[in-house]
C-alpha cells in the first residue's frame, strides 16, 4: 500500500513538472525563459535548456547577454553528444564573437566535434578531413594555445585514418581482382602517402597487380605490361632488398624471366 502511495506521489509530481515546463514553453515571459534555460543548463537538463535557448536566442541577439547564452547553447548540444549541432554553434560563435574569452575554445571545439564524428577508416572520411582542417586553422589562429599539443595529436590520428582508408580502398580493388584499378589506386595512395606504414605491402601489391594485369591482357598488350611489372619489381627490390614479400617477389621475377629477356634489359640499362 505504501509503495502505491509513493508511486502515485512521484507520478503526480512528474506530471506537475511536465505541465509547468509546457506552460513555460508557451509563455511570452522571455526573462523567465532565459533564467530557466540557464537553470536547466546548470542542472544538466540539457534537452530542456536547448529547447528554451532556441526560443530566446533571437530575442537576445543584440543584447549584452547574447554571447553567454550562445556559448551555453553550444555547450549544451555538446553535452548531449549532438556533435553536428554543437559543431555548427561553436563555429558560428567563433565567427560572431572573435574577441570573446570563449573564442579560442569555441574554434577548438568546432574542430573537436568533427573529430568526434570521424568514423572507422573503412567509412567515408569527410569529417576526418574537416577535423584536420579545423585543427590546422586553430593552430594558425592560436599558435600559443596550451591546446596545441592536443591539436597535433588529433591531426596525427586523423591523418592515420586517411592513410588507412587509402590503403583499404586500394586493397579492395586487389581483393576483387580488378588489377588495372588496383594499380592506379595503389600508385595514387603511394604518391599521396609516401611514408605510410603500409608502403612495402602496397608496393608488393602494385607489383603483383601489374603482373596479373599483364598476364590476363590481350597478347598484343602483354609485353608492354610485363615490362611495367618488371619496373615495379626493380623498384621494390631496390627499396626492400630483404623485404617481407621476398618469396612472392622471386616467383614473380621467375615468371617474368620466362616471358621477357630480362638479361637483355639489364645489359641495355648498363650501356645507358
Amino acid at each position: 500500500m505504501k509503495i502505491r502511495i509513493i508511486l502515485a506521489v512521484i507520478i503526480a509530481l512528474f506530471a506537475a513538472s511536465c505541465g509547468e515546463y509546457e506552460k513555460l514553453l508557451k509563455s511570452s515571459d522571455y526573462q523567465l525563459k532565459k533564467d530557466k534555460a540557464i537553470e536547466y543548463y546548470e542542472a544538466r537538463k540539457f534537452v530542456k535548456a536547448t529547447e528554451l535557448f532556441a526560443q530566446i536566442l533571437p530575442r537576445y541577439r543584440a543584447s549584452d547577454e547574447a554571447e553567454q547564452l550562445n556559448w551555453l547553447n553550444a555547450r549544451a548540444y555538446y553535452e548531449l553528444r549532438d556533435y553536428i549541432m554543437a559543431g555548427t554553434y561553436f563555429t558560428t560563435f567563433s565567427g560572431t564573437y572573435p574577441f570573446s574569452r570563449y573564442a579560442e575554445e569555441a574554434l577548438f571545439m568546432a574542430a573537436y566535434c568533427d573529430y568526434k564524428m570521424s568514423p572507422k577508416p573503412e567509412l567515408d572520411q569527410d569529417n576526418t578531413r574537416k577535423a584536420i582542417e579545423g585543427m590546422l586553422l586553430f593552430k594558425r589562429r592560436y599558435p600559443a594555445s596550451n591546446r596545441i599539443a592536443e591539436a597535433d595529436m588529433i591531426i596525427r590520428e586523423m591523418e592515420e585514418n586517411l592513410v588507412e582508408k587509402s590503403y583499404l580502398s586500394a586493397r579492395l580493388y586487389y581483393d576483387m581482382k580488378q588489377y588495372r584499378a588496383a594499380v592506379v589506386a595503389l600508385n595514387n595512395s603511394l604518391n599521396e602517402y609516401p611514408d605510410t606504414k603500409y608502403r612495402e605491402e602496397m608496393m608488393y601489391l602494385k607489383l603483383n597487380s601489374q603482373f596479373l594485369y599483364a598476364q590476363f591482357s590481350f597478347r598484343e598488350k602483354q609485353m608492354e605490361r610485363y615490362l611495367e611489372a618488371y619496373d615495379d619489381y626493380l623498384t621494390y627490390t631496390e627499396e626492400y632488398p630483404e623485404g617481407t614479400f621476398q618469396k612472392e617477389v622471386k616467383k614473380i621475377y621467375d615468371a617474368l624471366s620466362r616471358v621477357i629477356k630480362i638479361t637483355d634489359i639489364g645489359t641495355e640499362n648498363d650501356k645507358n
